[in-house]
């Protein structure tokens, strides 16, 4: 990135919502493994291993959208790709839901909705000539 290319607002509004996603995830994880021995997580997870298991990935993928977000704010195109290829599959997930379960289909449709102005907000004007540079 060249000293000339400021990172515009909207990279630097997505890079904090990573954030506090990243942060939720951590948050979900550790209290996931705290209270691993709670019966009633025991069945929602198929017992105790589900419940650890689960905890544990909750946690890697916070520190990995952790790294992402960094990257964002360093202007990194790997960074962005990721993003994108998870907003990708948030729409083809909302999309999914919305055949199985009409009943979601409003929150599948604004879920789809923000996941797209995410990747155009990444991919169009200032944000595309920062992640160029």
């Amino acid at each position: 990135m060249s000293a000339a290319t400021a990172r515009p607002a909207r990279v630097t509004f997505i890079a904090v919502l990573t954030w506090i996603q990243a942060l939720l995830n951590l948050i979900s994880g550790i209290g996931l493994l705290v209270f691993q021995n709670d019966p009633s997580l025991r069945v929602q997870f198929g017992g105790s291993a589900g419940v650890i298991i689960t905890g544990i990935l909750l946690i890697v993928i916070a520190l990995v959208t952790f790294s992402v977000a960094r990257g964002l704010l360093r202007g990194s195109s790997i960074a962005r790709a990721i993003v994108t290829l998870v907003q990708l599959l948030a729409i083809a997930s909302t999309v999914y839901t919305a055949i199985l379960l009409p009943n979601q289909l409003v929150g599948a449709a604004i879920s789809a909705a923000i996941s797209l102005i995410i990747i155009v907000m990444l991919w169009s004007g200032r944000a595309a000539e920062f992640f160029r540079s």
